[in-house]
């Protein structure tokens, strides 16, 4: 229809097959074709870039420090508050069904146990023990103030372990952020690009529109 303008068709974001791909570094290079916004976003990318590289490492750091010592104060407060104390089961434990294997060796049941509380009074609570363990045996337990049984203190492998995977938790969180600030920064962009395309070709569209 005469005086319709077609819609605008800018180019594809990413060449395709048949296609030259675009030469490295092209928002660097000068040429009629590089507008404003594709520097700015090569800018952009290069912050973020040198911000990653000094907030990941630093980030990583501080972390696995605070974890560290958070870990290392709940190992000393778990130590002072635990006691490692003699148990009697109070029935078998279940037999394996392999025994002597290595699945067997690194098997645990829960059996009741009785013992004696912090506060001298006698207990009884389930622990983990070797399969097998016939009735009346002796297993020691960690048992805390209020006379539970609960898990050992944490140990200088536990707690390095812990600071470590708070610290990776870290680094991958910094470089996230980047990332996820790298790609709102190209889709902002890009919007930006579009209107700028179809302001462009509202103007132009009519002159080679026009019916002879």
């Amino acid at each position: 229809m005469a005086g319709e303008i077609p819609p605008a068709q800018p180019p594809p974001a990413a060449p395709g097959p048949g296609r030259h791909p675009r030469p490295l570094l092209w928002q660097w290079r000068r040429n009629p074709l590089r507008r404003r916004t594709d520097r700015l976003q090569a800018w952009v990318a290069v912050g973020l870039l040198l911000a990653v590289l000094a907030a990941a490492p630093a980030a990583m750091f501080a972390v696995g420090d605070a974890a560290h010592r958070h870990y290392r104060g709940t190992a000393e407060h778990e130590t002072e508050t635990r006691d490692h104390r003699p148990a009697v089961l109070m029935y078998d434990a279940p037999r394996h069904p392999e025994p002597g294997s290595d699945e067997a060796k690194e098997t645990r049941y829960a059996v009741k146990v009785r013992f004696t509380g912090p506060d001298g009074r006698a207990r009884t609570g389930k622990t983990d023990v070797e399969p097998g363990l016939p009735a009346d045996s002796t297993v020691l337990v960690w048992v805390d103030r209020a006379g539970r049984i609960t898990e050992p203190p944490l140990t200088a492998e536990q707690i390095r372990s812990r600071a470590v995977g708070w610290a990776i938790l870290a680094f991958l969180g910094v470089v996230l952020a980047g990332l996820a600030a790298h790609a709102v920064t190209g889709f902002v962009l890009r919007r930006r690009n579009l209107a700028g395309w179809d302001a462009a070709w509202a103007a132009t569209a009519p002159r080679w529109s026009r019916l002879p």
